[in-house]
């Protein structure tokens, strides 16, 4: 197993895409601690660890409040001693709306699960990494982090900023053997693509919600979506010590929808 006797903490771990990165995380052998504002559902993302053998504690965080962020990277270097992965998984999308018409509340909420969480979190996970000289720093951005979307300025521009602190981190803690990098997923089915995505394209373009999810299916090259397993294979392999000469970089996975 990539991950026997590494410890790992995941933000959002609870549902989604988080849940199978915990889940994928633990199938290679890591003990997996859950930060969450979900705690069911967290808890529910922990038992299934624990039934692979594998041990796993869950933290009610709010990863906006640096106090939250701190509570929880104690409890873990408590329970477990160390930390060698870190996955910057939380995130929260909007209503999809021109930029002229975002709220200031709006933009503030999403910028700060996506974007001020990854530097909270990262910021402090970080001087344990230091010390023990090694780590492993996955973020988890989009492929609209890389190209402006109609209606998703909010979000585009806390997926960027991820990428934007994901080189920077990567050139930063590169001295001290800690990788970082960024996992760009597609069209992934999960609430963000049902309950948001979708429902705006189709509004839009005046299509049924069902119409509208095959036109997103029909851009990209090999036509199919994405699923949180493929994430969560990513996360796994950046996280193990194959990519161990990969850092800084934002890597697709769109099924070539995105080629840079």
């Amino acid at each position: 197993m990539k991950l026997e006797g590494k410890v790992a903490l995941v933000t959002g771990g609870g549902r989604g895409i988080g849940r199978e990165i915990v889940l994928a995380l633990a199938r290679e052998g890591a003990d997996v601690a859950i930060g969450d504002i979900r705690h069911n559902l967290a808890r529910e993302a922990a038992s299934e660890i624990e039934s692979l053998g594998r041990k796993s504690i869950v933290i009610s965080v709010d990863v906006t409040r640096s106090s939250d962020v701190k509570e929880m990277v104690q409890r873990v270097w408590g329970v477990f001693g160390k930390i060698d992965v870190l996955v910057n998984n939380a995130g929260v999308i909007k209503l999809s709306t021109n930029v002229v018409d975002i709220s200031e509340e709006d933009w503030d909420a999403v910028l700060d699960v996506n974007l001020k969480g990854v530097f909270l979190c990262s910021k402090t996970v970080a001087p344990h990494m230091i010390k023990q000289k090694s780590g492993k720093i996955v973020n988890i951005s989009s492929i609209a982090g890389k190209r402006g979307s109609i209606g998703q300025g909010h979000y585009c521009a806390s997926k960027f900023g991820v990428i934007g602190l994901t080189q920077t981190l990567a050139l930063e803690l590169a001295p001290f053997n800690i990788n970082v990098n960024a996992v760009c997923p597609g069209i992934v089915e999960t609430y963000m693509w049902t309950d948001v995505l979708t429902p705006s394209i189709a509004k839009r373009s005046n299509l049924s919600e069902k119409e509208a999810w095959q036109y997103a299916i029909n851009r990209i090259p090999l036509g199919r979506p994405q699923t949180p397993e493929d994430i969560g294979n990513l996360v796994v392999f950046l996280a193990s010590d194959n990519a161990k000469n990969i850092t800084g970089q934002a890597i697709n996975v769109c099924g070539g929808r995105h080629l840079n």
